[in-house]
């Protein structure tokens, strides 16, 4: 992961030699991607069409309340990628999670086609837009309040911190689902058992009764177990420890080789979605240490 992170990042910052560079398109999405095709076993050369069908699953215009054709064209040819290479492992096994898959065998059931299926496509969603959104939100937020940012620069051992608080102010998944087991009132409202619940960990993040000043950012903070951005319970997210470690690999590795940065406020670019939160472009500038 480390050696992933250090060669997107000694990229993008050659081009950011020259000016600005788009911190999403050259690292941020580039990283999860890469992690998550290496366990995977998608080639290099696929890696970057892989993303786009990705990004196009999730995209959401303004006002689009129902899955646009464009998203359901995105998932299909996903489908088809992943099938073809379901099959192409079944043919001849590598030495990936996808081969894995196939192999794994308990109480002598063995997973369906759909069901590997099923856990690629979660994970190359699940596993790389959330992550990438996750980086792009730490970077956009450290610019917004640089002095949170000066003790990280003096102390790296401070960047899972930042992270953290990451997730708590501005974290990438903004709803989560729940199915309603036994009958539950909440506020006089009753709700009907098997009836979906839509959760927003982003405002329970605003709590004033949980936070103290919730509506700053400051890294550092106590936060610990009511963090609520992967879940809980026996929902909690299974790529957590991921996530976390990608995130800390990663921006340690950039303060490692950058004095500071600025965002181009002007030119961020939001991505359009109704449950991720976060930046499909975001230009910076950086000074190399």
């Amino acid at each position: 992961m480390t050696e992933l992170a250090v060669q997107h990042l000694d990229s993008m910052l050659d081009q950011a030699a020259s000016g600005t560079v788009d911190y999403v398109a050259e690292f941020a999405g580039k990283l999860p991607m890469d992690v998550i095709s290496e366990l995977m076993g998608v080639p290099v050369a696929d890696r970057d069409r892989i993303r786009s069908m990705a990004d196009g699953v999730m995209h959401r215009e303004d006002g689009i309340t129902d899955v646009p054709a464009s998203a359901i064209e995105a998932s299909i040819n996903l489908i088809l990628y992943y099938q073809q290479m379901i099959a192409e492992r079944r043919a001849g096994p590598t030495d990936d999670l996808t081969s894995a898959l196939l192999a794994a065998e308990i109480d002598g059931d063995r997973l369906t086609d759909e069901e590997i299926l099923g856990f690629m496509f979660l994970m190359v969603i699940a596993g790389n837009e959330t992550t990438t959104k996750l980086l792009a939100n730490a970077a956009y937020w450290g610019h917004k309040f640089p002095d949170q940012l000066t003790p990280v620069y003096a102390d790296l051992s401070r960047v899972p911190l930042w992270v953290e608080e990451t997730l708590r102010y501005d974290t990438s998944s903004q709803i989560l689902a729940r199915t309603v087991v036994g009958e539950l009132t909440l506020y006089d409202t009753r709700i009907p058992e098997g009836d979906v619940m839509l959760l927003l960990p982003g405002s329970a993040h605003r709590d004033e009764r949980v936070f103290d000043n919730p509506d700053q950012y400051l890294i550092g903070r106590e936060i610990g177990s009511k963090l609520l951005s992967f879940g809980s319970g026996a929902h909690f997210c299974l790529g957590a420890h991921l996530a976390r470690m990608e995130a800390r690999v990663a921006l340690t590795e950039l303060f490692t080789r950058i004095r500071g940065y600025q965002v181009d406020e002007a030119n961020a670019v939001r991505v359009h979605s109704s449950n991720v939160r976060g930046f499909a472009s975001l230009p910076i500038a950086v000074e190399v240490r």
